[in-house]
Parts: C-alpha cells; structure tokens; sequence
C-alpha cells in the first residue's frame, strides 16, 4: 500500500484536504472500523503528542468522526466511529480536523519544546518523558531541580515566548545532521526532522508546532515532584494556562470570603486558622482525656466495657479503647458515628479480638484488624447495632 502523505508536515496551520480511500476496515463489534487515505491532514498519536480528531465526509454528504489515528509503515489508519458502504477504496473524502484540539496541542508540544531546551541549558537536564495528557502536559528529567531552579526556568523559558521567534522545521542531510547539537530521546533510522526554536532548543521531532513562540502564549509549571531521580512535572501552556490561573484566582477569592481576608492577605489569614485549630485540637485532646478517664473509672473490673462517644477520631477511638482495657479484662469497645456508619475499637487485656473484627467487619461490610489485643475499623452498621452485636456475640 503507498504511503500517507501528510500535509500536517508541511503546514501545522491547515485544516482541511480533500482525499482518496486505500483501504477501509470494518470493526464488527462496533460498527465502526478503519480508514486508510492516500494524504490526510490529521496527526496520528506519537512522541508524546495524542492524534488528531474530526470528521471525513463522503462525496453524498456521509460525516465520519474520526477519534484516533495511527501510523503503520507509513500508511496512516483513521479510526471512524461508522463504516458505511461508501467508504470504499478509491473513494473520495475530505477531511476536517478539529481545530481547536489542534492548536492546543500545538501550543503544548511547542511550550514543551521551549521549557525543555531552557532545563537542559541550564542544568544538563534531558527530557526522559513526555505525554500531552488532557489537563496537563508531563515532563519528566533526567536530574533532581529545585524548585528555585524551576522558577528561574520558568521565567527563561516565557521569556522565549515574547521574543515571538520563529519555529523553524527543517530536513538536514546526514553530513549537516553529523555536525548538528541537537536533542532526541531515541536514534532515528532516515531522514530526520529538526525543530529549531532559536535562543531555547533544537530537537529531533515529528509533532505540529505553532509557527511562532509568541503563539504559545505562557508557560506555566503547575506542579513538581521527585520521580526517579529527577523531576516530574505538570505543565500547561497558552489558552491551559490561562484557564488554571482563572481557577487560582476563582479559588483565591473563595478562601478570601471564608476568611473575609483580601487576595493578598490569604495566606496570613490561613496561618490564623491553623494556629487557631492546633489550640483547639490541643484542648481537644486534653478534654478527651479527661472524659477517657472518666468513663475507665466508671468500669466494673472483669465486664465488658463499651462506650459510644460521638465525634472521636481514629486515635481518639485507639485511645479511649486502650484506656477502658486497663480497667478491664472484659471486651472494650469505642464506637463513634460516621459519615459511612460506625468507627470502631475493639481491645482486650490478655484476649484475642480478631475473630470478633471478622466477624463485625462480615456482618456489616467492615473493614479493619489489627494485633490480638487491640483492632480498629470502620463498618456501616450505626453505632446502636454494633454494640447490640458486639454484646449478643460475647454472651
């Protein structure tokens, strides 16, 4: 079969062509199938960047959806969710891209292109991994940054997007190629296609980029971890990163009304209500320790013990269990009212409640366990039935 030629190559910026079917396969589990067309203007999925979507019609007005595209030795297979009897070999189609989904990953591949070069200016830095995701881009080095050096990359790399320069796609020869600097994550068999951002990077790639860095309108990274000996990071670019910033500010101004403080006093105001809550979480715990105490008191030695104590935590039902288990060899339980059902402790001085766990977790969709003398979960039972069950199971 010949191959696809591919007018994305040429021009990233069209969107339609007209086209000629070379083979068509039908998919009989959904109806859909595959198309094979001797030129396309649509991206099959690779290095990273995900394919193009949009529509083949045929010559009578039939409108396919192309969701995915593929390359396979040079002949590129669009994915359609219908095959009608139309599509045939030698069949006429035009095809549309999606121009939207189009230029957004433009504008991350090309951002991407930027930030990485600038990182491997900088500190030696290679890009190991890469993927266009449909919140964010993922970058991933070959070396730990910090998150200063980040910022700073940050900045050179926006930089580069006002300088507005050129984007430029070219073709060298193997001796031009042999004398070139240039990055690729893997050796390239044949003709290789270089994109050159002047002053940020110069990369072996077979993407669609955007004609100008200025088109890539900002360069945002949102998120860095350690992975693997290096950084992975959340990127997003142009039209992405502006709609996270308008959902930072939207979150701003909704942490600003709660704490009726203005945009830049948030992060004051927050340090208030942390410190405000460790002294009340403070006095929380000492309370509970009294009330603990109390109610360890007011256990008969050698009977069972089991208390329903509303709004304990996991450690405050630990606590209060461990307490009524001093004070008792009976079965101790600490049950508090949840969002799902019950929290519960369970402990005995000198028995084994595992079995009991079991058993409370089967009969009401329990989760948890834990050592012979003490475990702890949750179930959905309210905590009346559990400790209706807890005292007929240990009659």
């Amino acid at each position: 079969m010949q191959r696809t030629e591919k007018y994305f190559e040429q021009d990233p910026f069209r969107t339609q062509c007209d086209s000629v079917i070379l083979a068509a396969q039908l998919d009989p589990k959904t109806g859909g199938g595959r198309i094979a067309l001797d030129a396309t203007v649509f991206y099959p999925e690779g290095g990273g960047q995900p394919s193009d979507r949009g529509t083949l019609t045929l010559p009578e007005g039939t409108r396919l959806t192309v969701t995915d595209v593929h390359e396979t030795e040079g002949v590129l297979w669009h994915r359609v969710d219908a095959l009608p009897a139309g599509a045939v070999p030698g069949a006429a189609v035009q095809c549309a891209i999606d121009w939207e989904w189009r230029f957004d990953k433009m504008q991350q591949h090309t951002g991407e292109h930027i930030l990485s070069g600038i990182l491997h200016q900088m500190f030696g830095a290679e890009n190991v991994g890469f993927h266009i995701g449909t919140e964010a881009v993922r970058m991933d080095t070959s070396v730990p940054i910090s998150p200063e050096g980040l910022q700073a990359a940050e900045l050179a790399a926006n930089r580069i997007v006002w300088q507005d320069v050129p984007v430029v796609v070219s073709y060298p020869t193997q001796q031009e190629l042999a004398d070139l600097v240039y990055r690729s994550k893997k050796e390239i068999q044949g003709q290789v296609r270089i994109v050159t951002i002047p002053g940020a990077d110069i990369c072996a790639c077979c993407g669609t980029h955007t004609h100008t860095t200025g088109q890539v309108g900002q360069i945002k990274i949102l998120a860095a971890e350690n992975y693997k000996g290096g950084v992975r990071l959340s990127v997003v670019c142009g039209q992405r990163a502006l709609l996270a910033a308008q959902e930072m500010r939207q979150r701003q101004a909704d942490i600003g009304a709660l704490l009726s403080a203005k945009a830049d006093q948030t992060a004051v105001a927050v340090h208030r209500v942390y410190d405000e809550y460790t002294a009340l979480k403070f006095n929380h715990f000492g309370l509970c320790g009294q009330l603990f105490e109390a109610l360890a008191a007011a256990v008969t030695p050698g009977e069972d013990a089991v208390c329903v104590v509303p709004g304990l935590d996991p450690d405050g039902l630990h606590r209060l269990a461990a307490r009524l288990a001093e004070s008792t060899t009976g079965l101790c339980a600490a049950l508090t009212a949840t969002p799902r059902g019950t929290g519960y402790c369970l402990a005995q001085s000198g028995g084994d409640v595992r079995q009991l766990t079991k058993e409370l977790n089967a009969a009401f969709s329990g989760r948890g366990g834990g050592k012979p003398g003490i475990c702890q979960g949750s179930c959905t039972a309210s905590p009346e039935q559990v400790e209706a069950f807890l005292r007929e199971r240990n009659r």
